[in-house]
């Protein structure tokens, strides 16, 4: 038998952004049903990185990161827990002149947008960081930057949706999406009908499936971080680090272990990545010469996931250019973590308001387009 649902919104996809959709149209008074094909916050949004950085972040998406710094430094008044979050600094290594000189451009660049940077070289920066290896010369620090346990965090959204009245369906795979005129209707095709005025398509690297069923494209592909975490060592970096121009990054928990990522695993089917030996040699190569307190390491994990990217590294966050109350967000090229939880309010700012308090213009799918968009108060 079926079962027929009715709701406001209805919400493909379960990881961190569109659970913290879900939640956050629930505070404003929403019916929410939350589809997810999996476990909530079980594909990227629980197997990235962990960085919450807001540092290194496009011009344009800065009111975002900050937006949701300010939803991290609150992030047990939310989801009941503290994710292991850690206001830790992120630190952005120069390892050559060249670096230096674009770090101190972006730093220029974004201090009148309220992102505050230090920056040290020399014998300072020596001083400050005797851990990094000696191909690091420089390095931009922002203090109110950390990282967190995605896996902890991203299902927490999802229990913390369902906590507040939204109906959490996972292991629900849609496979049938259809406007009605008036609003949408969707199903799995077996046991579960949702009829709903709004839909927000949060279905991560999958979202191009759903966009199509309306008409809508974008240029997406998938992207496959690869990571690894090493066994506990001595504690000897308290900051979350990266690399100007990218190639690794890394952070150290409170337990010991390194948590390490910059190569790429290849696509396991539709769903999951994997890594590959050439990946795997390359980060471990690129991990003992920026931190050589691992150079001789146990790395007890590796792993990938599958991620969406859009060419120009901004995502997709808006109205459909011509399906009335049709949400998409996608397409966040690895900052969907650090993000997402203010996504997921403005996404409900958008629906209960018909609008939202930053600029989403930079992020609209018409770019991809010529069509204008609609939208319904």
């Amino acid at each position: 038998m079926i079962d027929k649902l009715s709701t406001d919104v209805a919400i493909i996809g379960g990881g961190i952004v569109g659970s913290a959709a879900a939640l956050f149209l629930r505070r404003f008074g929403l019916s929410v049903v939350l589809l997810e094909r999996g476990l909530c916050g079980a594909a990227a949004s629980g197997v990235n990185y962990g960085g919450v950085r807001t540092q290194g972040r496009a011009v344009s998406q800065l009111p975002l990161a900050l937006r949701a710094r300010q939803i991290w430094s609150r992030l047990s008044h939310y989801i009941g827990i503290d994710g292991e979050y850690l206001q830790s600094g992120h630190l952005k290594i120069a390892r050559s002149e060249a670096d230096m000189a674009s770090l101190e451009a972006y730093a220029d660049v974004v201090r009148e947008h309220g992102l505050d940077l230090a920056l040290s070289s020399g014998a300072a920066f020596r001083r400050a960081y005797p851990w990094a290896g000696a191909q690091a010369i420089g390095g931009s620090f922002c203090a109110e930057d950390g990282h967190a346990n995605p896996r902890l965090v991203s299902p927490a959204f999802a229990r913390a949706a369902r906590a507040a009245g939204a109906r959490v369906l996972e292991q629900c795979n849609i496979t049938e999406v259809a406007h009605t005129g008036s609003g949408f209707v969707l199903g799995d095709g077996r046991s579960v009908e949702v009829s709903s005025r709004w839909l927000l398509n949060c279905a991560g690297a999958w979202s191009l499936d759903i966009a199509r069923r309306f008409g809508d494209s974008a240029p997406l592909t998938t992207i496959n971080p690869g990571m690894a975490v090493t066994e506990a060592v001595p504690h000897f970096m308290d900051v979350n680090v990266g690399v100007e121009g990218g190639g690794i990054y890394g952070r150290q928990t409170a337990r010991g272990n390194c948590v390490m990522g910059g190569s790429r695993g290849a696509p396991n089917g539709t769903l999951y990545a994997t890594p590959t030996a050439k990946a795997i040699g390359e980060l471990c190569q690129r991990m003992a010469e920026l931190f050589p307190a691992l150079a001789h390491a146990h790395v007890i994990r590796f792993w990938s996931g599958v991620e969406g990217s859009l060419p120009d590294h901004q995502p997709v966050i808006g109205p459909s250019p011509g399906t009335p109350n049709l949400i998409h967000a996608f397409g966040f090229c690895g900052a969907g973590f650090q993000t997402g939880p203010a996504v997921g309010e403005l996404l409900a700012e958008l629906v209960h308001h018909g609008r939202c308090g930053i600029d989403l213009e930079p992020f609209a799918l018409s770019r991809f387009t010529e069509v204008p968009s609609l939208i319904t108060p």
